[in-house]
């Protein structure tokens, strides 16, 4: 039985349109995608995939419904077996055993805390139109505000009453809810006094899930008390991660992806201003630093965020790695500056929604230029501190996966800046090989086998290949592999860009680069690392690399290296035309190259888990507890990756 965590992550995972590209040919069409329908014979498409609600239906044959439907419709499986099919798809780990009566407690336990917020989000909603006090003060807050019903209603605004301070709690437990999920969720709080309510006193602004589900709470408070907070959240529990999940995305996402944008504001009441004005595509980091995963969920709907900031300088230079981290994700960023004294709140009310929309249309900028207006204000005419504001700009560009995109920005920051271009795209590389790998992404050519470890679970200690062990020596020979593939095939086609080159092709070198750097692996023999760095650093500067340049190399080694690699004997052509089933490395390059990328992978895994077993010997023997669990946790890591890559090297890696 697979629980429910799983299935969880199984269908957060699985994006409609990945799964049902596997098997139909899908074109954009609107805010959709269409394509003919697989089950049933059409010449005309009426077959609709949408991202946003991540569902299919043909209007020909009216089949219809999510991820699991589809493969299981298709693949003709049954409910299990498509959840195994997805979750190997996803490389999401699925243990297979039947559910003890404690796993099912914990199954059970999830599902009411989900239970017990929707009672309270109910609870909060109902008191704003059923009790007096919900009425007079929480409805009156969210009118004076100049929130309209309909937008209290769809966002489900929602009112704890202030007296007593345990209403809400003890209305619940009278309901039947479990005091340990009221506390749990955060809606109660336990002390030695007895339980009292979280939000008493306080407008609600519930969080919603991508589903719809009410996971978590903010909470404001409406009178002036300096001893207590403005804002309560709640607590993060099984069902709430603040890191994870954004204010309104449930209410946006169809809007964002029918405009192919999203907004980022802070707030809650952002939000609703902005949805209210006509701006419907827009959430918020309620708060918090802006995260990987937040941008992420975005990057589900869109590529494309407007971030929007109010006047108030101190607060924007502390926000600005959120910049960096959009642009890490290989995401188009642009940054809106409202007047001084606004916020999106305050200037959507006082703006109509045409004014708001030209507004956006007009002032919104490119992020150097934003970035570099702002910080140039502090350099003025100081040489050091104007040196440090072009580092500082160079850093973020840095930071962009996409080559083009890179030179793009660096093209026009020598421009800004009347620097030379050349000089800030050295500067811009030797940083991109110094910054830590650890958040970097790049843009996959296929869908690698990702590990998801520390990068410095792979590192490697020097003496560890000194040593004339066996799975050191191949690993050496895997190294070796790899760069004789990249020397002799590195640009021959491995896979061509499809018709409407949306998406790029990729060369034997460009694939065994990108598998590596995702991974954050480095090659350890010093030659073949020198060689494999001036192969990615001569293709990301887009040169051609013939067949000549490296057996050319000013370094002799280097050269000779690169002539070993010669092959002593050719095939004729009289043979090649005697028989079409010669397999050679130049026909068979989509097999090999993948499986190489594995076989070194798997060496390095090998090689690793031999020196961690050497040092948890070595940290038993010194009674040295806390490196011991830190070293056993790594080999634990490492065991599930040497796993994966033994199935996946025993199946085809393309089929």
């Amino acid at each position: 039985m697979i629980d429910r965590t799983t299935v969880d992550r199984i269908f957060e995972a699985a994006r409609i349109v990945d799964v049902v590209g596997d098997f139909v040919a899908l074109k954009k069409r609107g805010v959709n995608y269409v394509g003919c329908c697989p089950f049933h014979n059409e010449r005309t498409p009426s077959f609709s995939v949408n991202p946003a609600r991540n569902i299919y239906k043909c209007f020909g044959c009216s089949k219809a419904g999510n991820s699991v439907n589809f493969i299981m419709e298709h693949e003709h499986l049954n409910y299990p077996d498509a959840l195994r099919y997805l979750a190997k798809k996803y490389s999401i780990p699925v243990e297979e055993k039947e559910q003890t009566p404690e796993e099912k407690q914990q199954s059970d336990r999830r599902e009411s805390l989900m239970v017990v917020s929707a009672y309270a989000a109910r609870a909060f909603h109902d008191n704003l139109f059923n009790e007096r006090e919900g009425t007079a003060v929480g409805l009156s807050y969210f009118k004076e505000r100049g929130f309209r019903e309909d937008i209290i209603k769809s966002f489900e605004l929602g009112y704890c009453l202030e007296s007593p301070r345990d209403v809400f709690t003890q209305k619940a437990i009278k309901e039947g809810y479990k005091e340990e999920f009221l506390v749990e969720t955060g809606l109660s709080i336990k002390s030695e006094r007895g339980l009292f309510d979280r939000f008493w006193g306080r407008v609600i602004f519930p969080i919603h899930s991508l589903s719809g589900k009410v996971i978590a709470f903010g909470g404001r408070i409406l009178k002036a008390d300096k001893k207590a907070a403005k804002y309560v959240n709640s607590p993060e529990s099984d069902i709430y991660s603040k890191s994870k999940i954004l204010y309104g995305i449930f209410q946006a996402k169809n809007s964002i992806v029918k405009n192919d944008k999203c907004f980022l504001v802070e707030g809650y009441t952002d939000v609703l201003s902005m949805y209210q004005s006509g701006i419907e595509n827009v959430v918020a980091s309620s708060g918090t630093a802006l995260t990987v995963e937040q941008i992420q969920l975005i990057k589900r709907f869109t590529s494309n965020i407007t971030v929007l900031y109010d006047g108030d300088p101190a607060g924007i230079k502390a926000s600005l790695r959120g910049i960096d981290l959009i642009l890490q994700e290989d995401m188009n960023v642009k940054v809106l500056l409202l007047p001084e004294g606004e916020d999106p709140d305050s200037f959507a009310r006082s703006h109509s929604a045409s004014e708001l929309e030209e507004h956006i249309r007009n002032k919104e900028t490119d992020f150097i230029t934003f970035k570099a207006q702002l910080l140039l204000d502090d350099a003025k005419n100081d040489p050091i501190k104007r040196s440090q504001l072009i580092t500082d700009v160079v850093q973020s560009i840095a930071l962009i996966p996409q080559a083009i995109t890179r030179s793009v920005y660096l093209k026009e920051c020598a421009r800004m800046f009347e620097m030379e271009e050349q000089m800030l795209a050295e500067t811009a590389e030797t940083m991109r090989i110094k910054i830590s790998r650890k958040d970097a992404k790049t843009q996959s050519f296929s869908e690698p086998q990702n590990t998801n470890i520390e990068p410095e679970t792979w590192n490697i200690e020097p003496e560890t290949l000194n040593r004339k062990t066996e799975t050191g020596k191949k690993l050496l020979d895997a190294e070796k592999e790899l760069i004789r593939l990249m020397l002799r095939y590195g640009q021959e086609i491995l896979l061509a860009a499809d018709e409407s080159n949306s998406e790029p092709e990729v060369t034997v070198a460009g694939f065994i680069i990108n598998e590596l750097y995702i991974d954050e692996l480095e090659f350890q023999q010093p030659l073949l690392h020198k060689i494999f760095d001036e192969y990615r650093q001569l293709m990301q500067n887009g040169n051609i690399i013939d067949d000549k340049y490296f057996l050319q190399h000013p370094d002799p080694e280097v050269s000779r290296l690169a002539a070993s690699f010669e092959p002593k004997y050719e095939l004729s052509k009289i043979h090649y035309r005697k028989s079409s089933v010669v397999k050679t490395d130049e026909n068979s390059l989509l097999e090999i190259t993948p499986k190489q990328v594995l076989v070194y992978k798997d060496e390095r895994v090998k090689l690793r888990l031999n020196e961690i077993q050497h040092a948890m010997q070595q940290a038993n023997n010194d009674n040295d507890t806390t490196r011991f669990e830190t070293l056993f946790q790594q080999y634990h890591e490492l065991t599930k990756v040497k796993m994966t890559l033994a199935v996946t090297l025993g199946n085809r890696i393309y089929q």
